[in-house]
């Protein structure tokens, strides 16, 4: 068996299951995920489909990087959101943008990705990559389109503090918490003399 070869597609599911499962077993680089196939019980191999040689690191790496990650997050999105909870008698939907460290694509730009997070369930229900030649104001509309926004929280940095953000969520029956700074100026003044 030393020199079999999977069909793309078997090793592909063989691959992505045995990573899922390093992962939440707390594995964090593709060393570390072969280590943990490696070590792990033939009873759990079994269940993860993996009969014979395990995937190698190479495999494991090839396989995880030929994953859409814009799609694998609308798909884990839509299976998240019927399991998101309600807080306080509302559902809170966080969205807020990191730039992610050591994860680069294809020409070196280090990762940012905009996510919306459920804060019932703590899940996230999806993530937009923040392309270099864009910022995250233009995407928080596309992160929660697909949700249904209708008596749902939606926290965010003063980043978003934009009115059109705040016309979008209102308009889809939703409510918004924004931070207000110095990139508002008028607002921020306006709340000054409020207080």
């Amino acid at each position: 068996m030393a020199g079999r070869r999977w069909p793309s597609i078997s090793a592909s599911i063989i691959a992505h299951s045995a990573a899922s499962a390093a992962v939440c077993a707390g594995a964090r680089l593709f060393t570390a995920v072969a280590e943990w196939v490696h070590d792990a019980p033939t009873d759990v191999l079994d269940r993860l489909g993996i009969k014979g040689r395990p995937p190698s690191v190479s495999a494991i790496r090839r396989t995880l990087g030929r994953v859409d990650t814009t799609v694998l997050g609308q798909v884990i999105g839509v299976w998240a959101r019927p399991r998101a909870r309600v807080v306080v008698g509302r559902r809170v939907i966080a969205v807020d943008g990191k730039t992610l460290r050591d994860a680069k694509d294809a020409v070196g730009h280090l990762t940012h990705p905009l996510a919306a997070l459920d804060h019932g369930s703590g899940v996230v229900l999806g993530q937009i990559e923040v392309g270099t030649k864009t910022n995250e104001i233009p995407l928080m509309t596309d992160l929660l389109a697909p949700g249904d926004l209708t008596d749902v929280v939606v926290p965010a940095d003063a980043l978003h503090c934009q009115r059109a953000t705040a016309e979008y969520i209102v308009g889809r029956g939703g409510h918004y918490v924004f931070t207000v700074k110095n990139n508002q100026r008028a607002l921020m003044s306006m709340l000054k003399s409020l207080s």
